[in-house]
């Protein structure tokens, strides 16, 4: 990200299906990795990609017969962390999914796909008001699908984004029917800033209005 902080969309593709192929070697084992991030991703002079960094894994079995200690850490990053994990709920494979998603995001934007509402919110109710912010208001040229795609995989809720990864991966690539429909994306997704100016000013005009008419009446 650092040294190529504006990849193209395939150069995106060929990264995340590589982190997902091993990722899928995990999650074939039930083996949620539960740490990925930038940094638990190491990439060689051949473009060849490893995931390291199990020490957060969640191997089936151990963990049940592990008790938890009170008070226990959030895994993760917490800017990678699926929002389950802020509630006290376990993870799963969707969770790795969230995780990836963004990633991906940031490798085509240079941000994160909540900013820091997500990593704060506590409560579902928080979660559920942590804005995404699209792809589509930035300056490079992305499909307005793959927002679908992205926005669907980072979903607050585990069970609406992908379940699993090879769907995530296939949709990447080919244009899903659901976000070619949906394609157009509301200005409050697109532009907050700018959809709350625009409120505040019909708002403002609408207070002069009234004030104007009963002034008029008061005549």
């Amino acid at each position: 990200m650092i040294d190529n902080p504006k990849p193209g969309l395939e150069t995106v593709r060929g990264i995340v299906e590589q982190i997902a192929r091993g990722l899928q070697a995990f999650h074939r084992m039930e083996m949620p990795h539960q740490d990925l991030r930038p940094e638990n991703i190491m990439i060689d002079k051949t473009g060849t990609l490893k995931i390291i960094d199990f020490g957060s894994t969640n191997v089936t079995g151990v963990m049940e017969a592990t008790p938890s200690a009170e008070g226990e850490h959030i895994l993760g990053t917490v800017q990678y962390t699926a929002p389950e994990y802020f509630l006290g709920e376990s993870g799963s494979s969707r969770s790795d999914i969230f995780s990836l998603g963004v990633i991906t995001y940031q490798m085509l934007t240079g941000r994160l796909p909540y900013g820091a509402q997500m990593a704060r919110a506590r409560t579902r109710s928080q979660q559920r008001k942590s804005g995404y912010r699209s792809v589509l208001d930035n300056n490079r040229e992305i499909p307005a699908w793959i927002d679908g795609v992205l926005k669907k995989s980072v979903h607050p809720d585990p069970y609406k984004r992908y379940e699993e990864l090879s769907e995530y991966v296939f949709d990447l690539r080919h244009p899903n029917e659901d976000f070619l429909n949906g394609s157009h994306v509301p200005l409050i997704e697109r532009s907050p800033l700018l959809f709350w100016k625009g409120l505040s000013l019909v708002l403002v005009c609408a207070i002069f209005l009234l004030l104007f008419a009963q002034s008029g009446i008061g005549r």
